[in-house]
């Protein structure tokens, strides 16, 4: 009853994960149990509310002040209640927190504000988390900045992910599809933004983008390569391509000036300029921001995406 009403409620994300319906069960549990007692105690206010509402002074209720039946009926079955949620939730705790051994593992870095996932194969895709279907994936989380939360509804996955700390947590998706990853934890003015992806692939669908993954498209233009780098890597949620200032500076018509900076003597911004900004941000920061914003990318991004990014910058005249 309660592991399968899930499927059949429109206020609640669908089921894609083999936890999802024990933790929805629990959920429904507790909600079922609950609408039943305050049915019992409105209903006892209302009825006693009239029964003695017009009581006298001479119309005494029972004198009784107890009855152990009663009163062992209304501790048992609270009791009973609160030890099958503790024990239903305990074990589905240790389930969502044992890793399957052999999982799929990946690594996870969380910044402001993005996502990137590195495979084992040794490449890295930002915002994007492709997995194969019926197959458990070990998920090794960090975050390079401030405190982050990983989540992703349709799975009941949810994992906060703690600076200066390795966090874990595994899933196993059951159905093809995309589902949105989120950040449930403020982390600046950017939030709201700091979303991604799981697209979850058919074993065979998956081998296949696993194949092509890791291989960067020669032909596309830098200019092309640059486009798609500043979005997939959220260079845009604090660098504008319109003048207009964010989180960081906007990128309009940089190209060719002299940058100020708080501790050192303008720099012209070139190539060696924005590789540099993107690989150690913290090196020298821009006149006007603080100190810290902006992460860096260092084996995260690829050398090709770089000059992709210089080249695109170039051109926002």
């Amino acid at each position: 009853m309660f592991l399968n009403a899930t499927e059949q409620t429109t206020w609640l994300p669908q089921q894609a994960s083999t936890i999802a319906s024990e933790v929805d069960g629990l959920f429904y549990f507790i909600y079922y149990w609950t609408l039943f007692f305050l049915a019992i105690v409105v209903f006892c206010t209302f009825y006693f509310g009239w029964k003695y509402k017009n009581k006298g002074q001479k119309e005494l209720t029972s004198s009784n002040d107890h009855n152990t039946l009663l009163e062992v009926t209304w501790t048992a079955i609270p009791f009973v209640l609160v030890m099958i949620v503790f024990f239903w939730g305990a074990e589905s705790y240790m389930k969502m927190n044992i890793m399957p051994y052999g999982a799929m593992e990946v690594n996870v870095t969380a910044q402001k504000w993005s996502w990137n996932f590195k495979y084992k194969e040794g490449f890295s895709n930002p915002r994007e988390l492709v997995v194969p279907v019926n197959t458990p994936v070990k998920l090794v989380m960090e975050s390079q900045d401030v405190l982050h939360s990983f989540y992703v509804p349709e799975f009941r996955v949810k994992m906060d992910i703690i600076p200066n700390r390795y966090m874990m947590t595994w899933f196993e998706a059951t159905k093809i599809g995309e589902y949105d990853i989120m950040c449930t934890e403020y982390c600046g003015s950017s939030h709201s933004e700091m979303l991604g992806k799981v697209i979850v692939k058919s074993q065979s669908d998956y081998n296949e983008w696993l194949e092509k993954a890791n291989v960067i498209d020669e032909s596309i233009p830098l200019v092309d390569v640059g486009k798609t780098a500043y979005k997939r890597y959220a260079c845009n949620t604090c660098h504008s391509i319109d003048g207009t200032s964010g989180t960081g500076p906007s990128l309009k018509a940089i190209w060719g000036t002299m940058a100020e900076h708080e501790s050192t003597a303008p720099l012209l911004v070139d190539e060696n300029y924005i590789r540099e900004s993107i690989l150690y941000p913290q090196k020298d920061v821009v006149k006007g921001y603080p100190y810290g914003n902006m992460p860096t990318f260092k084996g995260l991004i690829r050398d090709r995406e770089i000059e992709g990014l210089i080249e695109y910058i170039k051109e926002l005249k």
